[in-house]
């Protein structure tokens, strides 16, 4: 539970130390990712660099759940925010001294993943300790925009350094955000261990897993949401991993003076409609359904993805992804905000964890389809066939009564979550 007193404070503290964190995380993703695109054009590739960079996140999740629940998050975060920055660090000096790295890329990208696999649910399970419930969505909404101006930075300062032709220097400014964002929490933060119910034994490790999933997989509404989230993730793919790799293939060379003023330019626009976004939703607060705000955000993802297959100028594209990131946060901070409310504390870290492992491996899924697929039809044929999904997935879900009509949040019980899927319903039908 939140301290009311000084929960503004920390909850500022927590989340600036996490996004100096993010700006060297996207510093390093990016150059990557682009380094792959630009030099490869390659959709197998790239699908090897994703793989690469998600599945270990997926596999770690298994247990990063619950030593969320477990263990301290704050040093779970700590800790792994520091590996992130070592195995960074290494990644450098191997490209300082090798001409042929992109070994190196997969294997460091794995290890960060592993990283980013512990950190996330972490945090996630770390927002409803520090914010009052009634608050969590508006902090949603103003986290997304302060991850999204960071987002925005981010392509700006790495195309200006990969510009200059110092790939490694990304990976030292990685170590140097990390540093401080590990101070931050570290000395400024009052997160303490979630204690369970007094006279609660601690049970065995897999009994720990083993309750956390059959929670998630035997609410109704959880298991529902884990569903849609695994189609959402599916049909997002084009957009959200080939976007690269479509702006180098289709208006790569619109400025031959900087190889990668184009990807720069794709990464910031995007961004700067999800800032815009997020401070529309961190403002107005969203729907008091929250599927309604996250349909809202499917609708402008389906227009959006749709958009970008037809489109035939750069700027008009650049228009549409700007669209685009504007509908983000319509559909990450509902879905935040719904599972911060409704599962008990205890368990957040568990149903956060199983969250990122469905969404990371259908996209890896995707990835595997989408990636070679771009490499033997026309990637515009992909975004637009993707965007119609999304559309009737959005349609699905409003006709979806019995689901639709759970994203009302009801009363808060005193401990913390939401009192209407308790684990005692029996009306558990798909």
């Amino acid at each position: 539970m939140a301290e009311t007193k000084n929960w503004k404070k920390n909850i500022t503290l927590f989340l600036t130390g996490q996004a100096v964190s993010l700006l060297g995380s996207s510093l390093v993703q990016y150059a990557i990712i682009w380094y792959v695109a630009k030099e490869t054009r390659s959709g197998v590739m790239l699908m090897l660099m994703t793989i690469c960079g998600f599945l270990p996140q997926v596999l770690i999740s298994i247990f990063a759940g619950v030593w969320a629940d477990r263990f301290s998050r704050k040093k779970l975060i700590i800790f792994a925010d520091a590996g992130i920055a070592v195995s960074t660090l290494v990644l450098a000096f191997i490209i300082m001294n090798s001409r042929d790295f992109f070994w190196a890329l997969l294997v460091i990208s794995a290890i960060r993943s592993v990283g980013a696999g512990i950190q996330t649910p972490a945090v996630n399970a770390a927002i409803p300790q520090l914010v009052p419930m009634d608050k969590l969505m508006k902090v949603g909404g103003i986290n997304s925009s302060v991850q999204s101006v960071i987002n925005l930075v981010a392509p700006a300062v790495g195309g200006a350094v990969l510009s200059m032709g110092a790939f490694h220097y990304v990976m030292f400014i990685d170590a140097a955000t990390a540093a401080v964002g590990i101070t931050i929490l570290g000395f400024f933060v009052p997160l303490p261990k979630l204690e369970r119910q007094a006279g609660q034994a601690l049970p065995g490790y897999f009994d720990d897993l083993k309750e956390g999933v059959s929670y998630a997989l035997g609410h109704r509404f959880l298991r529902r949401t884990l569903m849609v989230c695994g189609i959402f993730c599916f049909l997002i793919v084009p957009a959200a991993l080939l976007s690269d790799l479509f702006v180098v293939r289709i208006f790569g060379d619109i400025f031959p003076e900087n190889s990668y003023l184009a990807l720069t330019i794709n990464a910031m626009a995007f961004f700067a409609g999800a800032i815009a976004g997020g401070v529309v939703l961190g403002v107005w607060g969203g729907f008091p359904n929250r599927l309604k705000t996250l349909a809202l955000g499917g609708v402008a993802f389906g227009i959006t993805t749709i958009g970008i297959g037809v489109v035939q100028s750069f700027w008009i594209y650049i228009a549409v992804i700007f669209l685009a990131g504007f509908g983000m946060p319509f559909n990450n901070s509902p879905l935040m905000v719904m599972l911060q409310e409704k599962v008990e504390p205890e368990k957040q870290g568990r149903v956060f964890s199983l969250l990122q492992i469905v969404t990371i491996l259908v996209m890896q899924i995707g990835i595997a389809v989408f990636g070679p697929l771009a490499d033997t039809v026309p990637i515009q044929w992909l975004m637009i066939g993707s965007g119609i999904g999304l559309l009737v997935m959005t349609a699905a879900i409003l006709s979806w009564k019995s689901f639709y009509r759970e994203g009302v949040t009801l009363a808060v019980s005193p401990g913390g979550a939401n009192q209407g899927i308790e684990a005692t319903d029996d009306r558990f039908e798909l």
